[in-house]
């Protein structure tokens, strides 16, 4: 009884203590002190309930602010998000020494052996680097977010129902985000151009925004027509399901579209269970006949003249013009650009995230465009694939490719052998997701950004935590119904 006294009496200063030295603060016109209590909480969390504190960042992804766009200090650098995932870096780092990791199981999964020669030769690269302080720079964002999203992230999914929290921990904010979108999009009259930026501040552009949506699509998809729900949850995410549909319609992203139709052909294969040996061998028969035969679909393609329109079946049909499309010949110079640089420096590399401050000396006069720019303010390569090669040589593009390849491996092996319906149907759902963004990055590359790594690193996350965990149970056992 009386060290129960002693507490409540110690808890009365305290908080008398912070009100007070708060008051007097405010007054001073200094109202950081406030946040104090927050900051607590969260440094307890992140000692005694790490898997809180992480569901709370996939929480505050969709609605993080950028302080470039916001224009505070200049700087790339996502709040509240990225502080909090350097916290979980470090507090990693501190549990591996200490010896109190994560299950030892996901670090010698074989996407983390693909994810040691990613980041091992991005480090590497960045010694050698142009740039070596952008380099260092951007590796650290790199780990920061696959230490999060998929290290820390994997550990806590071996709980069956922390899967569904965590896609649903994104899934609620980005509902919100979209109203916020559609809603000021209206007053515009839904016109193509402000389509772009009404997403703002939230997501910098219409690109980024609608390949997050594309992601979640399917995995949403899955969760709706699961056979065992709450009846209220099934409503919102029937509702969710009309919300995210409009989104991605309104978002004028073409790629966006493209990449979800490209995610039900890839449905209907795995449908009837067609091996991925299969379809990487339809896919390489189709490169090689585009290759031989790109002279001849280049002057298809250059016969259309249709750019990108208000009206959504010329927008559609605007995809394949590399005549007169601003947006898509831009596209073109900064690939061409990539592959200059990647021919001058073809094993290192010009060094992780240099592309946007050296690609424009290589700039072809016949490659330029109404948009095209010298400066550092035009955005990167366009392409998940050909950033790497230009920034990190040959091994970096084939870390790349090595990962998709891998992932794609695990995603096929576990939809095809989980015993239980559910499971089945969530890994394929969230594998197509996946895919959205694996055609995607050919046109834009997003993961160095919060908005696009958490999903991107934390569906891998699903998909090794379902075959460590989840893929064994039964179709009607308890644990199952949860994943």
């Amino acid at each position: 009884m009386r060290i129960a006294f002693n507490k409540r009496i110690l808890a009365w200063l305290l908080g008398g203590s912070f009100i007070a030295i708060n008051s007097v603060l405010v007054a001073l016109e200094f109202y950081y002190f406030a946040l104090l209590p927050l900051i607590l909480l969260i440094v307890w969390a992140a000692f005694m309930r790490l898997d809180w504190l992480m569901m709370f960042i996939v929480a505050c992804v969709p609605l993080s602010l950028n302080l470039e766009q916001l224009e505070l200090g200049g700087v790339g650098f996502y709040l509240p998000t990225e502080p909090l995932l350097f916290g979980v870096l470090l507090l990693f780092i501190f549990k591996i020494f200490s010896g109190k990791s994560i299950d030892q199981r996901i670090f010698r999964h074989p996407v983390s052996f693909v994810l040691y020669f990613y980041l091992g030769w991005m480090a590497f690269t960045s010694i050698t680097s142009e740039m070596p302080f952008v380099s260092f720079k951007f590796l650290l964002v790199k780990l920061w977010f696959i230490t999060g999203f998929y290290f820390v992230i994997a550990h806590i999914l071996s709980k069956p129902g922390n899967i569904r929290k965590f896609l649903l921990f994104y899934l609620f904010p980005l509902f919100a985000v979209i109203i916020y979108t559609v809603v000021r999009h209206a007053s515009y009259g839904f016109e193509k151009d402000p389509g772009h930026w009404v997403m703002e501040p939230f997501y910098k552009d219409h690109t980024s925004y609608g390949a997050v949506l594309a992601m979640y699509f399917p995995p949403l998809l899955a969760m709706l027509l699961r056979r065992k729900m709450n009846t209220l949850l099934r409503v919102f995410l029937a509702l969710g399901t009309v919300i995210i549909s409009i989104g991605i319609v309104l978002s004028y992203t073409r790629a966006a579209w493209v990449s979800l139709a490209a995610a039900a052909v890839l449905l209907a294969f795995m449908s009837i269970r067609v091996r991925l040996r299969t379809l990487i061998t339809a896919f390489l028969s189709l490169a090689a006949f585009v290759w031989f035969a790109q002279d001849e679909l280049l002057i298809t393609l250059e016969r259309n003249k249709q750019d990108s329109s208000d009206n959504l079946t010329e927008h559609v049909e605007s995809i394949s013009n590399v005549s007169s499309d601003a947006s898509n010949l831009e596209r073109l110079n900064r690939w061409n650009c990539a592959v200059a640089m990647f021919e001058e420096r073809p094993i290192l590399g010009w060094g992780p995230g240099t592309y946007q401050f050296v690609y424009a000396p290589f700039q072809r006069s016949q490659d330029k465009t109404i948009i095209s720019t010298n400066n550092a303010d035009g955005g990167n390569a366009h392409s998940e694939y050909l950033g790497p090669l230009s920034e990190q040589g040959l091994f970096g593009m084939l870390a790349v490719i090595l990962l998709v390849l891998v992932v794609s491996d695990l995603a096929f092996r576990v939809a095809y052998r989980a015993r239980n319906t559910d499971v089945k149907w969530l890994a394929i759902s969230v594998y197509l997701g996946l895919f959205t963004y694996f055609v995607h990055g050919v046109l834009n590359n997003y993961l160095d950004t919060d908005k696009a790594s958490a999903p991107f690193w934390g569906f891998i996350a699903i998909l090794v935590a379902i075959d460590l965990y989840h893929k064994d149970l039964p179709d009607h056992d308890e644990e199952a119904m949860k994943v």
